[in-house]
């Protein structure tokens, strides 16, 4: 097929291949004539149009199996190093209490324990009154029990947070060590002093590296860490504290998993009650693995992305492959090759390219770990592990050859049954429906595609959510081309010569209506979609919320201060707005008499089971909810412990009244009935729980008091400084959780977060260009064709290069019109469907749509106008 050197050993080959009549022959030979054919190509360049088909492969490939190894990575890190990042073998969790002698000598009869208590706290600056919420985090004389903690400049921890006898001021103080960003938001230095609580601890050293900071999960504010010893003087810790007591043990060297699942459960069997959270070190940072996966999953969808939009590039340069190759098709078919061979030839010489593209993705995606942890050091929690990762690398080749089959099956599919007469004369014969087969293999090859994309998803709600928007994206955009051009064609003849020009190039064969459609469609519709997905979020974080939000939480309230507590705020604070109520932590044992554990809890309500939970008791309804079924127990109840459960989270739990729940709390299991059902505002930001006890459940437990503070008219920063700079003066125990501080944090998460999933979803884009720069490298020729013609009649350079461009813009903006239509419907069944917040359409992100299709279809389309009038006419009219 290379030429007319290649026709006399094709017509050999074929009618020695049909002689044998062994299929197994027949295919050797195709495979062979398709290996020479390739070598003529090559050697004669006319591989060139595949260019794009080898880019767009490379591409997503490179998406897919890079995404797989990175996540691959750090999840082999993280069980590398899970050790490390728990801290042992084994961490027992506890809220409010300590560990009971009985429980720490179970433990201990493990192996080598070390004890941490964490909890959140004011850290101020005593010379200047400010302060700020930090992670507090006391640790024993055997921390770290695993790795190091290693303080910049050098030096021992111990020695530096011990107690300090000889201070400048001749009072001996507990030193500590602290972030980086404590010092600078405070304005401190090494040999400063902080206050924490009723005391003062000195500043000897900045934290460079903290092994289990990964374990503690989401931090609201910088690290600070002192001695177990020194937490009494804090005056931090008194009944009803909000602190975390973590017993860590290691177990003796060479204890494998299995030792360490059975220490593990010897723990909960001896322990029922306890209350605790155990986690062994194979589990050292659920949420953080648990977010690799989601991530994953997120960005291996948006390679699939590009390999469907580069799909149509695939399909239209193998559609290219064929009509370059008609006069060689048709001198083997009038040789005796049947098209069986034809086909199987130039499938073998098309899969060979795709190959070249899957080996160059590979390279790139195997590079991306080792690159990633480089580029990452001083961002990813855990150090990446090197080495390659054959499942996700063998699952992107896998996308890959699936995807080239999917789109090249069809054209060459055509040539099957398509006389040589007609491959010589006809230019439009292969543009008929192929064989049955040939559609039969490429359904069944798509189905694969979208069955593996299914069935190795993690949540596979979401990706048959990707495989039906694909299929009807993919309807719709054709429709819509379909329907530019119906309008093209039925539009009124126009005036202006050049609107005629363009909407003629936008309804005659061959145009590129449906190639932009598709390709630019999809890629915008992605955009669009995560861009107003990201705006609401913001909108609702930042804008919304803050108007009807509270200014302060304030946590650690001792019930025996509550009173004097509120007359301070209503001193420092006169006309803002207090509420104020009990608040313990536990955690759901039982529901319907099922383990939390084993339950089935959809995605949706999974995050209640997992952890700890804030619970209260009230005897009245809350102020911000209102019963939806049941009834409000009496205020004067006393009978079983009843409890009253968020409306909307029963329902995804599959919760009704009657059933009963256990909670563990304090190391007691308490279990209540549900008695009603209640509506939940989570998006006020006022004080809300999943479970209200009646007040009898929890009589004489030790308790603490959440309160909140809103300032009429939202307050001003001058008055939110005053009155955090008075609490550490008057209330120093009281952490005082500033509202706007903890959304500018989530904020910038959100913002770091948008960023990734933006520049990731521009791989879908960036294939979308290299989709319409192959279209029109393809179209090149007819280009020439057409202007040389009409410049021969009369037409000037600049009519043509208006023409051209009017017919890029027509083209781009209606594509964007679909894209902002399609991709506000797509985030709109997100942000009010699934994250049930109100939906906001934003005008600036359609106008950006808009802009960006402009911008890549007129400038991708004058930079080939350009090549396209350059062209001398008289070796085109000699050929007419």
């Amino acid at each position: 097929m290379s030429g007319a050197g290649a026709i006399a050993p094709a017509a050999t080959g074929a009618r020695a291949g049909a002689g044998t009549g062994g299929r197994l022959a027949r295919l050797r030979l195709a495979l062979g004539f398709a290996r020479r054919d390739l070598r003529g190509s090559l050697s004669g360049g006319t591989l060139a149009g595949f260019r794009v088909f080898v880019a767009c492969i490379a591409l997503g490939v490179a998406t897919i199996g890079g995404v797989g190894s990175l996540a691959g990575a750090l999840t082999a890190s993280v069980a590398d190093q899970g050790r490390a990042i728990l801290g042992g073998d084994l961490d027992a969790a506890l809220v409010h209490r300590a560990a009971s002698p009985d429980e720490h000598a179970a433990l201990a009869a493990l192996g080598p324990t070390s004890t941490v208590a964490t909890l959140r706290s004011m850290a101020r600056n005593p010379a200047t009154g400010d302060q700020i919420l930090v992670e507090l985090k006391a640790v024993d004389d055997a921390y770290p029990l695993v790795g190091s903690l290693d303080i910049e400049g050098g030096g021992d921890l111990h020695a530096m947070i011990g107690r300090k006898p000889q201070a400048t001021d001749g009072a001996p103080v507990w030193g500590a060590v602290a972030d980086k960003a404590l010092l600078d938001r405070l304005g401190l230095k090494i040999g400063d002093r902080i206050g924490l609580g009723t005391t003062e601890v000195v500043l000897e050293g900045v934290i460079a590296r903290e092994p289990d900071k990964l374990a503690g999960g989401f931090d609201f504010g910088p690290r600070l860490m002192i001695s177990a010893r020194a937490l009494d003087s804090t005056g931090l810790v008194v009944p009803g504290s909000l602190v975390t007591w973590h017993e860590r043990v290691t177990l003796p060297p060479g204890a494998g998993d299995a030792a360490v699942k059975a220490a593990k459960d010897r723990l909960e069997a001896t322990f029922p009650d306890a209350g605790w959270r155990l986690r062994d070190r194979n589990a050292a940072a659920p949420g953080f693995v648990d977010n690799i996966a989601r991530f994953a999953q997120y960005l291996t969808v948006v390679g699939l992305s590009a390999l469907v939009v580069g799909g149509v590039g695939v399909a239209n340069a193998v559609s290219a492959f064929v009509e370059r190759k008609r006069a060689s098709i048709a001198a083997l078919r009038a040789l005796g090759a049947s098209g069986t061979f034809v086909f199987f030839m130039a499938l073998a010489e098309v899969m060979a390219i795709a190959a070249l593209g899957i080996a160059i993705g590979l390279v790139l995606a195997a590079a991306i770990p080792p690159l990633a942890g480089v580029a990452l050091a001083g961002v990813l929690p855990v150090d990446a592990v090197g080495g390659l990762y054959p499942g996700a690398l063998g699952l992107a080749a896998l996308y890959g050859v699936l995807t080239a089959l999917a789109f090249s099956l069809w054209p060459l599919g055509r040539v099957h049954d398509v006389s040589p007469t007609v491959l010589f004369r006809d230019a439009d014969g292969e543009a008929r429906r192929p064989r049955r087969r040939y559609v039969i293999a490429t359904a069944a090859v798509a189905a694969a595609l979208a069955a593996i994309a299914i069935g190795l998803a993690d949540d596979r709600r979401i990706a048959v959510v990707f495989v039906a928007g694909t299929i009807g994206a993919f309807v719709v955009l054709r429709a819509v081309a379909a329907g530019l051009r119906a309008l093209a064609a039925r539009a009124p003849r126009a005036r202006s010569v050049t609107l005629r020009l363009a909407l003629g190039n936008i309804r005659r064969p061959g145009a590129l209506t449906p190639v932009v459609v598709l390709s630019l469609g999809l890629g915008l519709t992605l955009l669009v979609t995560l861009a107003l997905i990201d705006g609401n979020m913001r909108r609702e974080l930042t804008g919304r919320m803050p108007a009807v939000a509270p200014s302060f939480f304030f946590l650690d309230v001792a019930s025996t201060e509550i009173d004097p507590f509120r007359a301070f705020l209503a001193r420092e604070a006169p006309g803002a707005t207090v509420a104020a109520t009990p608040m313990l932590r536990g955690r759901l044992v039982s529901l319907k008499g099922i383990p939390a554990a084993d339950y089935p809890a959809p995605a949706s309500a999974a995050w209640v089971l997992k952890g700890d939970r804030g619970i209260t008791f009230a005897a009245t309804p809350p102020a911000n909810g209102r019963v939806s079924e049941g009834e409000w127990w009496p205020a004067d109840y006393a009978g079983k412990p009843l409890v009253s459960f968020s409306a909307d989270v029963a329902r995804d739990l599959g919760l009704k009244i009657g059933d009963p729940v256990t909670v563990n709390v304090l190391g007691r299991p308490v279990t209540a009935t549900i008695a009603n059902l209640r509506t939940t505002e989570w998006d006020s930001l006022s004080i809300n729980f999943v479970m209200v006890f009646s007040p009898n459940t929890f009589a004489g437990a030790p308790y603490g008091v959440l309160a909140t503070l809103a300032y009429p008219g939202g307050g001003s920063p001058e008055a939110e400084t005053a009155l955090m700079r008075a609490i550490g003066r008057d209330f120093p125990t009281v952490t005082a959780v500033r509202v706007k501080d903890a959304l500018d944090t989530i904020n910038d998460l959100v913002s770091q977060l948008a960023l990734a999933i933006r520049a990731a979803a521009s791989i879908a884009l960036a294939a979308s260009v290299l989709v319409l720069a192959g279209a029109l490298a393809a179209s090149h020729a007819s280009r020439i064709h057409d202007a040389v013609v009409l410049k021969t009649l009369g037409a000037t350079r600049r009519r043509l290069i208006a023409a051209f461009a009017l017919e890029y813009a027509l083209l781009g903006g209606a594509t964007a019109v679909f894209a902002v239509a399609a991709g506000s419907a797509a985030a709109y069944a997100v942000i009010a469907g699934v994250m049930r917040i109100p939906f906001a359409f934003d005008a600036a992100t359609a106008i950006g749509a808009v802009a960006v299709a402009l911008v890549v279809t007129v400038g991708l389309g004058l930079v080939g106008t350009w090549r396209v009038l350059g062209h001398k006419a008289g070796p085109v009219l000699r050929d007419l």
